[in-house]
């Protein structure tokens, strides 16, 4: 082969190989691309049936309606959104159709009971009675798409499975198809015939906890040793003045003697108080009780200053449970005065603090009158809510106001709920759903 040839000829191959690379890579690409689409909008609607679940939920036992016109709005926008979702991702059409189906009929249904809603007209008996077989299939169809993102989380079934196979079963159902497990799902639904969450604190201007005199660097200093111990303190050193939620703060990083770890903590300038002490230390196996921890933090809290701390709701993650404590005076939970605390399950160990909502609103509250019984509001409660406990509360609204009311702790089909009456207009002021899981108890 003479030279030109040859340099032409290996250009050639050269060439064509770059070629088959470049397109491959491109394929590549593409695939990453449509695999992070398909990862996105199956994210997305997971979240949204969740809501949707959730919400529901609250609407069949809530007599308000004011929060029913909320509820439903929110229920009709949050069905419309998954649909969208639903659309976007590569299921056959065995489960798709019958699911967008029921999709389509809880956001038209919920639609129309919020226009009667914000006519301040009540929901029939047969409108409640719908809404609960809409939750009951809506919450067959969460747990079907829940197990679904944990096998796909796990690799256990791909994007390429679903697009490609005519069936695919979850892993413990060798023989059920996931899209017949959803069609199954709807098997019995017809449709209807119609005519037509406190684990956040209130921020406020005036931060009516953060009380005292402006501070200089060197006594916030001596304050981060009286928190902490002088005789543990190795070194301190100082980041400067910060500004988290508003709030002023000189930040240190403190050594403490004889670990390796090394302790974070912001000291407010109004006041000197503790904002938030973060230790990273790395948590061994657990070996105490939740039950002996809500007590260690509750200790913690009062040697601090902190007397008078009722634990609320509680999240546990890598042998760590952060803890909700609020002020509680003359048997009365004041939700907004919240300081969450962090404890190490090893040995119980307090790993953090964060008093944000406490700094925020603890104050003297003068508006504690009861202008309606107990008795009063309880008898506007949902005829279907079994009565688990009862109480008083003062719970933070979305206008950064609060409202004292009657907390009512109760049970409809199997999900717990708090209902909170207002104590002086015997207003439905909020529902939250409490969850129980592994990880803890929260509230939606």
């Amino acid at each position: 082969m003479k030279k030109g040839q040859f340099v032409f000829t290996s250009a050639l191959i050269l060439l064509i190989f770059g070629l088959g690379y470049y397109s491959y890579a491109l394929n590549e690409k593409s695939d990453n691309n449509q695999k992070n689409t398909y990862d996105y909008s199956f994210s997305e609607l997971v979240n949204y049936v969740n809501n949707i679940e959730n919400y529901l939920a609250k609407s069949i036992i809530s007599k308000s309606t004011v929060h029913s016109a909320q509820t439903l709005t929110k229920i009709w926008s949050d069905s419309n959104l998954a649909i969208v979702y639903f659309e976007n991702i590569p299921f056959d059409d065995e489960g798709t159709k019958q699911s967008i189906k029921f999709l389509n009929q809880v956001s038209d249904y919920a639609y129309t009971l919020s226009r009667k809603a914000i006519n301040n007209e009540q929901l029939s008996d047969e409108e409640f009675n719908n809404l609960k077989t809409l939750h009951r299939y809506s919450s067959d169809l969460k747990d079907t798409l829940n197990e679904l993102a944990l096998e796909l989380n796990n690799g256990v079934i791909s994007w390429d499975d679903l697009e490609t196979k005519s069936s695919v079963a979850f892993a413990d159902e060798n023989d059920i198809n996931i899209f017949s497990s959803i069609e199954s799902n709807f098997d019995d639904y017809e449709g209807l015939i119609y005519d037509g969450a406190y684990s956040n604190y209130i921020v406020k201007n005036s931060k009516l906890g953060l009380i005292g005199d402006d501070i200089d660097e060197e006594v916030a200093k001596n304050k981060v040793k009286e928190f902490l111990g002088t005789e543990k303190v190795e070194d301190i050193k100082s980041n400067g003045l910060i500004s988290g939620e508003n709030i002023e703060s000189y930040s240190f990083t403190v050594k403490i003697k004889g670990k390796n770890e090394k302790v974070d903590i912001e000291i407010s300038k109004k006041g000197g108080w503790i904002v938030e002490i973060i230790d990273n230390r790395n948590v061994g196996e657990a070996k105490i009780s939740q039950e002996e921890a809500v007590k260690k933090g509750k200790e913690f809290l009062s040697s601090k200053g902190y007397n008078n701390m009722k634990e609320t709701y509680y999240v546990k993650q890598e042998n760590i449970v952060t803890i909700n404590y609020a002020y509680m005076e003359n048997d009365i939970i004041m939700y907004p005065d919240l300081i969450k605390v962090k404890i190490a399950l090893d040995n119980g160990d307090i790993l953090g603090m964060e008093s944000m909502g406490y700094l925020n609103a603890h104050t003297t509250r003068n508006f504690l009158e009861e202008k309606i019984t107990i008795d009063e509001a309880r008898s506007t409660l949902n005829k279907d809510l079994e009565i688990l406990s009862e109480g008083k509360a003062v719970i933070p609204l979305d206008n950064n106001k609060e409202a004292y009311c009657y907390e009512f702790k109760g049970k409809v089909e199997g999900k717990e709920f708090l209902v909170y009456i207002n104590a002086q207009t015997g207003e439905e002021e909020e529902i939250l759903v409490i969850l129980e899981t592994d990880g803890g108890v929260l509230t939606i």
